[in-house]
């Protein structure tokens, strides 16, 4: 029961990352920004994923095994971005009902993140283990994105001081999904 609920919450959450992934890449390709079109990418391979997760019937540490080293090159193509912010594009400026509800979403993921890893935390579930860190993953990135579009949209840093947030943030977002990925890694060979 508790297993099937999880995984209908992935496969909405499946559902909400390709749309999301989709909007990204198409407003990047019509805005010409590198930025939005690379992190709809990011989505739309952290979809594949989830998706390769979700459907997987074989044996349970290629799910994993392949969902850490997933994670871990996502990091690293992560670090494009992250210079990407600091080189070339500092963010978009959004109208304040639109930063609220990117912040809502952001903030709802990052909960439902921690939600989830604290049911899976005792689990010897592989779905359950590497859904929860796709998640994490997502919901850093996110954060990630919302940071840079606040910083541009209000007041108060300058541009110099905007590029030192970007790439602070954005260092450890690459390292927290990089740890994820070799978490996985780990907890391949724990299981």
């Amino acid at each position: 029961m508790r297993m099937d609920r999880t995984l209908k919450l992935a496969l909405v959450s499946l559902l909400f990352n390709m749309v999301y992934s989709a909007y990204h890449i198409i407003f990047g390709i019509t805005t010409h920004s590198w930025w939005f079109f690379t992190i709809g990418i990011y989505y739309a391979i952290l979809s594949i994923v989830r998706f390769v997760v979700l459907r997987h019937k074989g044996k349970k540490y290629f799910v994993i095994r392949f969902t850490g080293i997933m994670l871990m090159v996502l990091s690293l193509s992560l670090v494009g971005t992250v210079i990407l912010a600091f080189v070339k594009d500092r963010g978009t400026v959004f109208h304040l009902i639109i930063m609220l509800a990117i912040a809502v979403y952001a903030f709802t993921k990052i909960t439902l993140a921690t939600i989830n890893w604290i049911k899976a935390r005792k689990s010897k579930s592989v779905k359950l283990i590497t859904l929860r860190n796709i998640s994490f993953a997502d919901a850093f990135v996110s954060i990630f994105s919302l940071q840079r579009s606040m910083l541009v949209s209000f007041e108060g840093m300058t541009d110099m001081e905007i590029r030192i947030m970007n790439v602070a943030t954005g260092s450890a977002v690459c390292i927290i999904v990089f740890l994820l990925g070799l978490n996985l890694l780990h907890t391949k060979n724990t299981l």
